[in-house]
């Protein structure tokens, strides 16, 4: 059964697992591999739990423990041939990536080398291109044991493949990032909240909402809202935003699309729940 947690989501780290139980994928390396043993342990696995790293940018709270982790673990890391390049030279991946760095090609199996895995049950990976103010900045679309999961976090806006890909998904890793009202008439720099809100920065609660309105079909089952600002954003404010979208549309036989759909905001600072996927 495959099953999804959130290590930490936020400006403070971000770094996902999914699991079949026996077979892992780590999605960026934003936790220490202190923090990272500790929390696989907690939750019945170990740093053998997972075999194949992806990394959706090379923003540090992404990346910041990546050259420790391919130091001691030695795993193989998955990026584009771009996101590659940048790691090779930036300060803290660049003295220890290259062991361990793999061309992320469109559609490639992550686990086809690994001893004793049927080819059937191996993790179909494709990058999308989603715009932020990075060297580039991918989501994934990954099909796994019949589960097709969807991963976007750290966008300026929504793209129209990034609509095509979450369309198809039954579950959706989400960024909602901040609340207009609170970046607005809150104490950042001009500068820094037009960064943040103008097409190459992060998306707001509303326009999370909206896009999640726009993707809904009966086969959603999960939603996890991902990235929350520290300073600009509440669980509270982002779950009701989707929320009431989802509760807004008629999905048949009496229900609204809410009833229908697991909603969870996941913990900037904290593992979220271990959850089942299918």
């Amino acid at each position: 059964m495959l099953k999804f947690m959130s290590l930490s989501s936020g400006s403070c780290g971000n770094c996902y697992l999914l699991s079949d139980g026996e077979y892992g994928i780590i999605i960026d390396a934003g936790v220490s591999l202190r923090t990272l043993k500790r929390t696989l342990l907690d939750y019945g696995m170990t740093l053998d739990s997972f075999q194949a790293i992806l990394v959706t940018h090379d923003h540090l709270d992404h990346i910041r423990h990546l050259g420790a982790w391919c130091k001691h673990l030695q795993k193989p890391v998955y990026a584009t041939e771009i996101l590659q390049e940048a790691l090779l030279t930036h300060s803290f991946t660049r003295d220890w990536i290259a062991p361990c760095r793999r061309i992320l090609e469109y559609g490639d199996n992550l686990l086809r080398l690994a001893p004793g895995i049927p080819d059937v049950s191996c993790p179909i990976v494709r990058p999308f291109v989603v715009p932020h103010d990075a060297t580039q900045t991918v989501g994934y679309f990954i099909e796994w044991e019949g589960v097709k999961f969807f991963l976007m976090t750290d966008a300026g806006r929504v793209t129209r493949e990034a609509l095509e890909y979450a369309s198809c998904a039954d579950t959706i890793v989400f960024e909602s990032n901040y609340d207009p009202g609170m970046l607005f008439g809150g104490s950042y720099p001009h500068e820094l909240k037009m960064r943040i809100c103008q097409g190459y920065g992060h998306l707001s609660n509303d326009e999370c909402a909206e896009a999640i309105g726009r993707i809904w079909h009966p086969g959603l089952k999960n939603i996890f809202l991902c990235h929350l600002s520290e300073n600009n954003n509440t669980p509270d404010l982002a779950y009701a935003a989707t929320e009431e979208v989802l509760c807004s549309i008629d999905a048949g036989n009496g229900l609204s699309a809410g009833q229908m759909t697991n909603l969870q905001t996941l913990p900037r600072t904290r593992p979220s729940k271990v959850y089942n996927l299918q």
